[in-house]
């Protein structure tokens, strides 16, 4: 059988499962007495072992049966929990991680793993499980009612005896394979062990079946036969009497039992029941598609613009309506497109438990992680762009924010730290914060080394308020850190936060109170694709202002604009506000300046500006379009969209215009 059609299928499930397994580790962590931990944990590693198997990915079938025997010493309370097991299944999930991340790049998912199977080992002495002997089946009542009732519609009935190879590892993903044939030439009436034993693996090496079917002996024995490690398979018909010789010896109980079963081929066995999906209205759609999906409703989009500019232009009330109809449809239909977009931030925040883990070992800590609002949603495009900014500003927390637990207890503090991870929606932005109750920013060593590598002079140090000196481990190369370890001392990260967050639209903020804990506020639009902007004209040009970015708008008379060295600035609000005049920033030809200027006020983060411009247009959505390889890194321009005349307006990038 071609297993190629399912990777996709396995690949998905089993990063859920080792997520699972993840998460539940985590919380048995904290609470070892909690066996219904151990439990979710074994039901996710024995499924994602029978798929392995399945699939023929043979090291993380191994491992996974490994893994299982340590977890069922455990539930069954054969086995104490200590430092030593919960590392060693840690360790086992990392290698499976890699296992599968192997397989999704189109490799072969073989890794080295008998160090770790040896440990896991170790750790446990493999006992044999209390095994049930397959020598014999009981044809209770019921049974025998039933197997009477298929003889009377034609039906055969076998006893069917599988005997697996003695060296079969995986006798279970072995016995799986082997019902799924049964069940596909008709209906299992009864095993033995029970299929809850044989799926936890609770039998040696054999195991009998009662199929209803109306198959043959010889092309059941064959099918059998195709099972990899199946050693021998007996088939006998089973003798059945007739339903009218049964009806005398048929108690009221079993009646009744028989009235609620319905056995006719192909009706699913009790082993199919169990394993049949809960009745859920969800499907795995790839992400390609949605993509393709998306680009297609940006080109709607245009279009519905030039629509909306047609009608203004013919004035006509019948194109009018049809126009608006289309406009608010189009308009609910960006919103469901949008809303199939929308990722939970978990996708992101899930693997940094277990990094906060290892890395509070490493260094000696006690910290505890708590993560709020995981299920707030995202675009995935900006969901693919913020894990490696959130793992630079966690690990700052780890290594520069939580102190030792001994400093912390001198200085009145629990021993262990706390890190809270908070995601929340706010308007049209989500915002996610990083809190700790660690040792805060220190004004004066961070002012040290800024002013040792030459990133401020002195002069502009004593006029620095505590969040600009903040702002200063932003800069690049800019390290506190005494040493260079592992984790951090080499100057390369908090830059990269602060990039990649503003390349996405956003802006990140600090606050600290020294010897009490620091906060890290992010903000991020909600989608990048399609964006609300302001449209204003330049002369014979149109450009587009991202309306996250826009304060307000304002007529500025000429007597209120100031010089300051040279840099033309106004009064806005009680502060002192740099302006910006965007037609000879852009050398826009033809420009003749008015009798007022127009200008919009924009931010970035705690700064801003006022940008000059000849009129404001007016609002509208528009989707942003890449100016492609032609045209890279042109300064202040993050792509462009065509408006509904057909003209292309240039998008203005404010936060490359705000120093």
């Amino acid at each position: 059988m071609d297993m190629n059609q399912y990777l996709e299928v396995f690949i998905e499930e089993s990063r859920e499962h080792l997520q699972n397994v993840n998460d539940q580790l985590m919380r048995f962590e904290k609470n070892t007495d909690d066996l219904g931990y151990v439990n979710e944990i074994f039901r996710s590693a024995h499924t994602l072992k029978g798929m392995s198997a399945t699939m023929g990915f043979d090291d993380l079938a191994q491992l996974t049966h490994k893994m299982e025997n340590v977890l069922d010493a455990v539930r069954n309370h054969q086995l104490d929990v200590h430092t030593e097991v919960l590392d060693a299944l840690f360790e086992s999930v990392d290698a499976l991680e890699i296992m599968v991340q192997s397989i999704s790049e189109g490799g072969d998912g073989q890794l080295d793993v008998k160090l770790l199977v040896q440990k896991l080992q170790r750790i446990v002495a493999e006992e044999p499980v209390a095994q049930h002997a397959a020598s014999s089946i009981e044809y209770d009542e019921l049974v025998q009612t039933l197997l009477s009732q298929t003889a009377d519609q034609g039906f055969n009935a076998f006893e069917i005896t599988v005997q697996l190879e003695r060296t079969c590892l995986l006798k279970a993903a072995r016995a799986y394979m082997v019902f799924d044939v049964l069940e596909q030439a008709g209906d299992v009436i009864k095993s033995a062990p029970t299929v809850q034993d044989i799926e936890q693996e609770k039998f040696e090496s054999s195991f009998i079946v009662i199929l209803v079917t109306n198959e043959s002996q010889e092309k059941l024995q064959a099918s059998i036969m195709e099972v990899s490690e199946v050693e021998s398979v007996k088939i006998a018909a089973v003798p059945v009497k007739k339903e009218t010789e049964m009806e005398e010896l048929v108690s009221p109980e079993v009646a009744a039992a028989i009235q609620e079963v319905t056995v006719s081929a192909p009706s699913k066995s009790p082993v199919e029941e169990k394993r049949q999906p809960s009745n859920n209205k969800t499907i795995r759609v790839n992400i390609d598609r949605l993509d393709s999906l998306m680009n297609l409703f940006e080109e709607l989009v245009i279009d519905r613009g030039r629509l909306e500019q047609i009608s203004k232009e013919l004035n006509n009330s019948e194109l009018d309506e049809t126009v608006e109809r289309m406009s608010r449809i189009s308009g609910d239909l960006q919103t469901i497109i949008l809303n199939m977009r929308m990722v939970p931030v978990e996708t992101v925040f899930n693997r940094f438990p277990r990094m906060v883990r290892q890395l509070s070992k490493d260094l000696g800590k006690q910290i505890e992680l708590q993560i709020v609002g995981a299920d707030t949603e995202l675009d995935r495009t900006v969901i693919d762009e913020i894990g490696d900014p959130l793992v630079h500003l966690l690990r700052n927390a780890v290594d520069h924010g939580i102190e030792m637990p001994q400093a912390r207890l001198e200085n009145g503090k629990n021993e262990k730290g706390t890190i809270r991870l908070k995601a929340y929606h706010s308007g049209n932005h989500v915002f996610i914060d990083l809190e700790d109750d660690g040792a805060g920013i220190n004004r004066e060593k961070v002012l040290r080394k800024a002013l040792d590598r030459g990133i401020i002079d002195g002069k502009t140090a004593e006029t620095l308020t505590d969040k600009q000196v903040y702002e200063l481990i932003f800069a690049s190369g800019f390290s506190t850190a005494e040493q260079i370890s592992d984790v951090s001392g080499r100057g390369v990260g908090l830059d990269v936060v602060k990039n990649t967050i503003e390349s996405l639209g956003g802006s990140v903020t600090i606050d600290s109170n020294e010897g009490y804990g620091s906060r890290f506020s992010i903000q991020l639009p909600l989608t990048l694709s399609i964006i609300s902007a302001l449209l204003v004209q330049m002369s014979e040009e149109r450009y587009a202002l991202p309306l996250s970015s826009i304060i307000e708008t304002a007529i500025v008379q000429p007597k209120e604009v100031m010089h300051v060295h040279g840099q033309k600035v106004i009064d806005f609000r009680g502060a002192i506000i740099p302006l910006i005049d965007l037609k000879e920033l852009f050398t826009v030809p033809n420009s003749v300046q008015g009798d007022h200027y127009s200008v919009v006020i924009v931010k970035k983060g705690e700064k801003t500006a006022g940008l000059i411009v000849d009129s404001f247009i007016g609002q509208q959505e528009i989707v942003l379009k890449s100016l492609g390889h032609y045209l890279p890194g042109v300064f202040a321009i993050s792509g462009a969209t065509i408006l509904g005349d057909g003209q292309v307006a240039l998008i203005i990038d404010c936060n490359a215009l705000i120093k």
